[in-house]
């Protein structure tokens, strides 16, 4: 046995399930029409934005839409549409400049302390509103030599002690394979946290098996699991038995939501969600605008509206059920409250208008 394979907690994987589940997927947008009683009028628009992003939807998540409801919230998320090939201006590719972060292929390294590590360009769902729907994954998906090279630039860089586990979803490796990847990553001693973004529990709540929970709960580090839900409607009984084992072995979860148009901008649906999370053991943490991607304008919430929507939310809600409203602008090194960005432009402005001509 390698030391590194020492290093992983020998419990069984129980990998069978959501495997099973995370392959049984649609991917043609008018089957899922179909499967839903809705009208197929929109059907060739809808393949022509597949065509680009491919339509791809876990056949358990979609059974949790309402039939012939064309604006179920968890439809829109999912559905390509013929809005997402238009053209507006301010919307690109690369919405965040991540290309100008990436000191080698695979890490992004933009905040103090932390880095975030691509593990993995697959992914159970394919959200429509995507920040990453046009990464150039084929230049930092790990083989051997990227990874290696990730590692070494690491393990060179004692002031990091945070690694963001992203992609994709790093969530849908194995667990025999991400246990591979964190004892590497244990292995170097200046890391004390470890954070995983995923959406893959809340579309598929079996991913949070024993095997999972027992990597995370490793006390060599303190970890995070960050959840992508965004309306309550998402939330199963099987994710809050996942997240209370996952507790109960010492990991902090926490969830961020994007604000989205036609899915959740509205007092009822955000209550609704931060308060089934908080049923289901997760705390909320981030509410982001949405990130000006390209084939995604048709989601986004002015920010007068959204900052109006936080406000009622912080009325209606305990301080902790409160996520923070935020927006993620490239070049910058923290998240910023959207609040924030409101005022310094208010002060700017009444700045401007009060000096002399």
């Amino acid at each position: 046995m390698s030391r590194d394979e020492a290093l992983i907690p020998l419990v069984p994987s129980s990998d069978e399930a959501w495997l099973r589940e995370q392959a049984s997927v649609i991917t043609d947008p008018g089957e899922l029409l179909a499967g839903l009683g809705l009208s197929r009028a929109e059907l060739p628009e809808a393949l022509r934005a597949a065509a680009d992003f491919p339509l791809r939807v876990p056949r358990g998540y979609a059974a949790r839409m309402r039939p012939g409801d064309p604006s179920d919230p968890l439809l829109r998320q999912v559905l390509a549409s013929g809005e997402e090939l238009r053209e507006v201006p301010g919307y690109r590719a690369d919405p965040l400049a991540e290309a100008e972060h990436t000191p080698v292929p695979g890490i992004l390294h933009k905040y103090h302390g932390r880095v975030l590590l691509v593990v993995t360009g697959a992914c159970a769902v394919h959200c429509r509103y995507c920040f990453r729907r046009h990464f150039p994954y084929q230049s930092h998906l790990p083989t051997a030599a990227r990874l290696d090279e990730a590692l070494a630039w690491l393990a060179a860089r004692d002031d990091i002690e945070e690694v963001i586990l992203s992609g994709g979803d790093p969530l849908s490796l194995t667990d025999r394979k991400l246990g591979q990847l964190l004892a590497r990553l244990a292995a170097l001693p200046h890391l004390k946290r470890l954070r995983v973004h995923s959406r893959l529990p809340v579309v598929i709540g079996s991913r949070l098996t024993p095997a999972l929970t027992a990597l995370l709960g490793d006390t060599r580090w303190q970890s995070v699991l960050v959840l992508h839900a965004n309306h309550a409607q998402e939330l199963t009984p099987a994710l809050r038995d996942g997240v209370r084992a996952l507790q109960a072995a010492g990991v902090m979860v926490l969830n961020q939501a994007v604000l989205l148009r036609g899915v959740n901008d509205t007092l009822a649906a955000q209550e609704a969600l931060s308060l089934a999370l908080f049923a289901h053991g997760v705390l909320p943490y981030y509410l982001h605008q949405l990130d000006q991607v390209a084939g995604a304008a048709h989601f986004a919430v002015p920010d007068a509206q959204a900052l109006a929507l936080h406000a009622a939310l912080r009325a209606r809600v305990p301080g902790y059920l409160l996520p923070a409203l935020v927006r993620e602008l490239p070049g910058d090194r923290s998240k910023t409250p959207l609040a924030a960005l409101h005022h310094e432009s208010a002060g700017t402005l009444s700045h401007l208008q009060a000096s002399p001509d």
